[in-house]
C-alpha cells in the first residue's frame, strides 16, 4: 500500500467508519422493535410480520456484493458517503407510511444501508498491516452493536412521541453521520500496482470454492444474528409478557456481545487461526441453540402413588444468559469468516466481502421469514431456535470435513493462511 498516514491516522479512519456502521446497522434493525406496534396497528401475522422485518435487509444482502466492487473500483470512502445519505431520504418518509404494502417499499429502499459493510471492510483493511487486519476488521465489525443501539433508543422514542418520531431521529443521525465521516476519515489507499481490475477480473475470484464455504459459514453467524436480532423483542413479548421496553432492554443481551464482541474474534483469530476459532464457535453455538430449542413442556408421570406432573421450561433470566453466549460466538464466528478473507483475497477484499456479506444478509431476511411461517404452522415459540440448531450442525459437518482433517482445532502451528 502507497497510503502512509502514519498509525494514529489509520485509527482515525477505523474508528469513524466504525461509528458509521454502528448507525447504518442501527437503521437497519429499526422495524425489529418499530415492528411490534406496527403489527398491532396493521393486524399482522407473525408470516406478515416477519416479512416487515425482514425487508430492509433483503435489499443490504443483495446490494453488498455491487457495492464491495464499487469500493474496490471508486473507494470506500466516497461510497459510504453517498449511502448514508441517500438512505437518509426513504428512512423520514417511511414514519408517514399507514400500510403493509408502503412499509415493505420503503423497507426495500432504506435497507441499502446493511450493505455498508460491504464497503466498509475492505476500506478500512487497506490501512493496516496483515498481522494487524483481523483486529482492524473485528473492531469495524463491532459496528453490529446498532442492534443493541436501536433496542434502547427505538423503545423510548416510542414510549415517548410515537413509533413514527424513530425513523425521524434515525434519518437526521444518517446525516450527522456522514458529515462527521466526510471530515474524519482518508482517501483510500492505493493498491500497490496503482491499476483498477475491471469487474470481469474481479468476479472471477467468485469460482474459488473457498469463497463459497465462507458463504455459508457467515450466512449462519451473521445472518442468525441479524435474524434474532429483528425477532427477540417480540419472542420475549410473547414468550414471557414483558412489555416492548422490557423485551428490548433484554434482547440487548443478544445483540450487545454480538457487536461488542467481535473485535475479540478478529484478536483471537489473529493468534490461533481463522479455523480454530470459526470451529469452536459452531460448537458453542450448536449447544446453545439446543437448550434454547427445548420448550415449555408439561409432563405427568404415573408414580406408585399417583400420577405427578412436572413442567420444564427456560426461566428468562437462563433463557437470556443463553442468549448472551450465543451472541459472543456469533460474534467471533463474524470476525473469524473475515480473517479468512482477509488473509486468502486481499487483493479482492472488496467482491468476496461482498459475496460473503451477501450470503449472510440474505440468511437474515430469509430466516425470519422462516422463523413466522415456521411459527404459525407449529405455534411453537422456540421453533426458530430449532431451525438454526439444524442450520449450525450441517456447518459442523461441513467445517469438519473441509479443515478439521488437516488443520490444527486450537491452532497450534498457525500458518499464513490463518489455519
Amino acid at each position: 500500500m502507497s497510503y502512509t498516514s502514519g498509525e494514529q491516522g489509520d485509527f482515525t479512519v477505523l474508528l469513524i467508519t466504525t461509528l458509521a456502521f454502528t448507525v447504518c446497522f442501527a437503521v437497519w434493525m429499526m422495524f425489529g422493535v418499530i415492528g411490534i406496534p406496527i403489527r398491532a396497528q396493521l393486524g399482522l401475522d407473525s408470516t406478515e410480520f416477519g416479512l416487515l422485518t425482514a425487508t430492509p435487509v433483503l435489499t443490504g444482502a443483495l446490494f453488498r456484493l455491487p457495492l464491495g466492487i464499487w469500493t474496490d473500483r471508486f473507494g470506500g470512502r466516497r461510497i459510504m458517503l453517498l449511502l448514508l445519505l441517500g438512505c437518509a431520504v426513504p428512512l423520514w418518509i417511511s414514519a408517514y407510511a399507514s400500510a403493509l404494502w408502503q412499509f415493505l417499499l420503503l423497507g426495500l429502499a432504506l435497507g441499502l444501508v446493511g450493505a455498508s459493510f460491504a464497503v466498509g471492510t475492505p476500506y478500512v483493511a487497506r490501512f493496516f498491516p496483515k498481522e494487524r487486519r483481523g483486529f482492524a476488521m473485528g473492531l469495524f465489525g463491532a459496528g453490529t452493536v446498532g442492534a443493541a443501539l436501536n433496542m434502547f433508543v427505538a423503545p423510548f422514542l416510542i414510549e415517548q412521541y410515537g413509533w413514527e418520531m424513530v425513523p425521524k431521529v434515525y434519518a437526521a443521525a444518517l446525516v450527522v453521520t456522514a458529515a462527521l465521516f466526510w471530515i474524519f476519515s482518508a482517501p483510500d489507499p492505493a493498491r500497490s500496482d496503482n491499476s483498477t481490475p475491471s469487474m470481469m477480473r474481479q468476479l472471477t475470484v467468485l469460482r474459488d470454492p473457498r469463497v463459497w464455504k465462507y458463504c455459508q459459514y457467515y450466512s449462519i453467524v451473521f445472518g442468525g444474528f441479524t435474524a434474532l436480532s429483528i425477532w427477540m423483542p417480540q419472542y420475549f413479548t410473547t414468550e414471557y409478557g414483558y412489555s416492548i421496553a422490557q423485551a428490548s432492554l433484554l434482547a440487548t443481551a443478544f445483540a450487545l456481545p454480538g457487536g461488542a464482541f467481535r473485535a475479540l474474534g478478529g484478536w483471537l483469530s489473529d493468534r490461533f487461526g481463522a479455523h480454530a476459532v470459526t470451529w469452536w464457535v459452531l460448537w458453542i453455538a450448536w449447544v446453545c441453540l439446543f437448550l434454547l430449542s427445548y420448550p415449555k413442556t408439561e409432563l405427568i408421570v404415573h408414580t406408585i402413588e399417583g400420577p405427578r406432573g412436572f413442567g420444564i421450561a427456560l426461566p428468562s433470566w437462563l433463557f437470556t444468559a443463553l442468549l448472551f453466549v450465543l451472541g459472543i460466538a456469533f460474534a467471533c464466528g463474524m470476525a473469524s469468516t473475515f480473517k479468512y478473507i482477509g488473509d486468502e483475497f486481499p487483493e479482492n477484499m472488496g467482491v468476496v466481502s461482498g459475496v460473503v456479506g451477501m450470503a449472510g444478509g440474505l440468511g437474515g431476511f430469509l430466516l425470519p421469514i422462516m422463523f413466522g411461517v415456521i411459527l404459525d404452522g407449529l405455534g411453537v415459540n422456540s421453533s426458530c431456535f430449532m431451525l438454526l440448531y439444524g442450520i449450525v450442525a450441517v456447518s459442523l459437518v461441513l467445517n469438519y470435513l473441509t479443515e478439521v482433517r488437516r488443520a490444527p482445532v486450537m491452532g497450534e502451528s498457525v500458518t499464513s493462511n490463518g489455519r
